[in-house]
């Protein structure tokens, strides 16, 4: 867990165009909200990207004002929606020491390939957890809700009731119940 007492938390997302990392920033930044975040921001930002190109997207929490606009550079958390990003996505540049990287992985937290000296590194098969809650779009898993659960799970920040409302409220009835099913299997499924 991050810790408790401190004023604001910088997370940056990586993932691929069309995955959900633009909408599961906002997302957060809601959650945020209703548990008790009094500042809140996301931010997208991309150029001309397409379909499967590297995008990121930024969240931040604080207990009062947010008077910073620009992307994060300096990350407290990292979340990972593609594995394949800590490669070639610059995904660990500029974290914290000692700061989380939350990776949607079926391979455990200390494996060679997903281990990184001097921080915390969680996993979650979110794309199993999309899957299982028939959270799929145009044949492929949307991972972008389930991997709120995970970052639940991992950070404490934002509690899961708060999450489901933050979800409720960004989908009709019938997806959001499906978005808060693979948030909530992600949530169960965290390692690290």
């Amino acid at each position: 867990m991050l810790d408790p007492s401190q004023d604001t938390y910088e997370i940056r997302w990586h993932g691929r165009g069309g995955q959900g990392a633009v909408t599961s920033s906002k997302i957060l930044a809601v959650a945020g909200f209703r548990s008790g975040f009094a500042g809140v921001t996301a931010a997208p930002s991309f150029g001309a990207e397409r379909r499967g190109a590297p995008i990121t997207a930024s969240t931040r929490l604080s207990r009062g004002p947010i008077r910073t606009v620009s992307q994060v550079t300096s990350p407290d958390i990292v979340v990972v929606l593609d594995e394949s990003l800590l490669a070639v996505g610059g995904a660990m540049a500029g974290l914290k020491p000692g700061g989380t990287v939350i990776v949607n992985s079926t391979k455990s937290p200390d494996e060679p390939a997903i281990s990184r000296d001097g921080c915390r590194v969680v996993t979650a098969d979110v794309t199993g957890a999309a899957l299982a809650a028939g959270v799929v779009v145009g044949g492929a898993p949307m991972v972008n809700t389930a991997i709120l659960g995970a970052i639940a799970a991992a950070t404490g920040l934002i509690g899961m009731d708060s999450l489901e409302d933050a979800i409720a409220d960004h989908f009709p009835e019938a997806a959001a119940k499906k978005n808060r099913e693979a948030a909530r299997l992600a949530y169960e499924c965290t390692r690290g």
